[in-house]
């Protein structure tokens, strides 16, 4: 994460995007084409193509493989609650046989569902309108299976013992009136699932590698039984225990994407151009003696913070995945509410939440990108910190400026507000977390692949904030629905960043609504 600095003290360009829109989803493809050097970039001809409603789309279904379903072993809610919170098991021990059916459990069952959540399963990590457009491939180093959560399967051919997991998001999954967000959405969410299971395989005892995308991608979709390999993200591969050996695979040409959806065109090239000029950027200025380059692998790093107090809210790591959510309403009403804060809450609520901010992702392109985001909180009611603005850095708030009236600000500002039938607690919420980038540095530093590598690091870090936010008994909500231009203002924000992510973390009210367990 940048180091705090005052904003104003660094001269903004005058070409920058014009405020069409003033949301992520129109000016998105305005700050890539801005980060590429394009001076003053006018929105394409589709930003404002009339296109269906997000609740008529109807996802595809899953692209399952011809073969057997196998069922994952049950007892994973047994062994996570016999697992102490925040305790993490020593690496290098003896990993049981069904270890990783247990880590891919952890990462992607069903957790529980609310029947009065207009959205549902809920699954250990937040997913947009609980879409879960990233998908999970199991290989046994000749065949791949289809890892199916809400049917606890593994679908496909292959009888051998499961060794490696590829990660692909799959744009259209997601609804076209997210036109470009599309992209952007898989991105970040491939970096909450990267944290999700990096955590399962660590509380398993599982050692694992991760390679980041290759120019071999679209011929792992192939592999994988993706013939539209245009509906897909370039994959991500992770290895138990060791990485298999590299595998030179042809190029052949992807079939072109669809007439008729010129947002989703762009939201591919942007996937396959971050491959360009990866290995001589991704780490430039950063890279340490012996530290893999951008398409090698890396090992598996930790995805808790160290010395994390006990939790009162959440003794096992089951309670832990159990208590995250995403802010509760009443009656299938949309949004999420904050109960105000009687009495300030402790100390230890922001000391927490900075403590999993601060754990890098682990892969060094990762780490890199993430060391560009720069890391704002509105905060207010904890104990010890002054309400306003503060930047993050090495784990520690730097209040920016003090002011009691940010929360009310960005409430102002945020693209869902209350309704008769739509909650918005921000405005009590104790913290809100913004994260940013300067498009033209990162592009400096990394080439095209800063644009993705920033959203997955940022992925990582919020499902982090959800997990410190259910430590506490408070929710945390991923979004990215505030207009960015006066929301930039509230919190001191350049006017050449742009806002890659946010998260609300609020106290939940009780909406007296069943919750259903759906633990295994």
């Amino acid at each position: 994460m940048t180091a705090p600095a005052e904003p104003w003290t660094r001269r903004a360009p005058v070409d920058l995007p014009g405020p069409e829109g003033d949301n992520s989803i129109a000016r998105e493809p305005l700050w890539y084409a801005y980060g590429t050097g394009e001076d003053a970039p006018e929105p394409p001809s589709w930003t404002w193509a009339a296109t269906p409603p997000p609740d008529s789309h109807v996802p595809p279904p899953p692209p399952r493989p011809a073969g057997p379903a196998t069922l994952l072993p049950p007892g994973t809610t047994d062994r996570l609650s016999a697992l102490p919170y925040p305790h993490v098991p020593a690496p290098g021990g003896p990993a049981s046989p069904d270890a990783l059916s247990h880590a891919l459990t952890t990462t992607f069952a069903p957790l529980r569902r609310e029947p009065e959540n207009p959205y549902n399963e809920h699954r250990p990590y937040a997913s947009p309108r609980c879409l879960f457009p990233v998908h999970a491939f199991v290989g046994d180093g000749r065949d791949w299976r289809l890892l199916e959560p809400t049917r606890h399967t593994l679908t496909g051919p292959g009888t051998g013992t499961p060794t490696r997991i590829a990660l692909t998001g799959r744009y259209t999954a997601i609804p076209v009136a997210y036109q470009w967000f599309r992209g952007s959405l898989v991105a970040i969410e491939t970096g909450m699932v990267l944290r999700a299971l990096s955590l399962g395989l660590e509380l398993f005892g599982l050692p694992a590698t991760l390679t980041p995308p290759t120019a071999g991608g679209p011929e792992l979709l192939r592999e994988l039984g993706m013939e539209q390999t245009w509906e897909w993200s370039l994959p991500w591969l992770i290895d138990v225990d060791r990485p298999h050996p590299s595998v030179r695979r042809p190029t052949a040409p992807e079939p072109p994407a669809p007439e008729g959806d010129p947002s989703l065109r762009q939201v591919i090239d942007v996937n396959r151009d971050s491959l360009r000029g990866a290995g001589q950027h991704s780490i430039r200025g950063h890279r340490r003696v012996g530290a893999p380059s951008h398409n090698e692998p890396a090992p598996v790093t930790t995805a808790v913070p160290p010395a994390l107090p006990p939790s009162p809210h959440a003794p096992t790591w089951s309670e832990l995945l159990w208590h995250r959510h995403s802010g509760r309403m009443p009656r299938a009403l949309h949004g999420m509410d904050s109960a105000k804060c009687l009495t300030p809450l402790p100390a230890r609520t922001l000391t927490t939440a900075l403590a999993w901010l601060g754990v890098p992702p682990p892969h060094p392109a990762l780490a890199a990108a993430f060391d560009a985001v720069t890391v704002t909180a509105v905060v207010q009611h904890v104990d010890g910190h002054t309400p306003g603005i503060h930047r993050i850095h090495d784990g520690t708030a730097h209040l920016l400026r003090r002011d009691p009236t940010a929360p009310a600000g960005l409430e102002a500002n945020y693209g869902y507000g209350l309704t008769p039938v739509n909650g918005c607690g921000i405005a009590d919420a104790p913290l809100t977390v913004f994260f940013s980038v300067r498009p033209r540095e990162l592009f400096a530093r990394f080439g095209p692949a800063g644009w993705s590598a920033a959203q997955h690091a940022c992925g990582w870090a919020v499902h982090g904030l959800c997990l410190a936010a259910a430590a506490e008994g408070l929710f945390a909500r991923p979004v990215r629905a505030f207009k960015e231009i006066q929301t930039k203002e509230v919190i001191g924000l350049g006017e050449d960043e742009t806002i890659v992510l946010s998260a609300v973390v609020g106290v939940p009210r009780e909406t007296g609504g069943a919750v259903l367990d759906l633990r295994t």
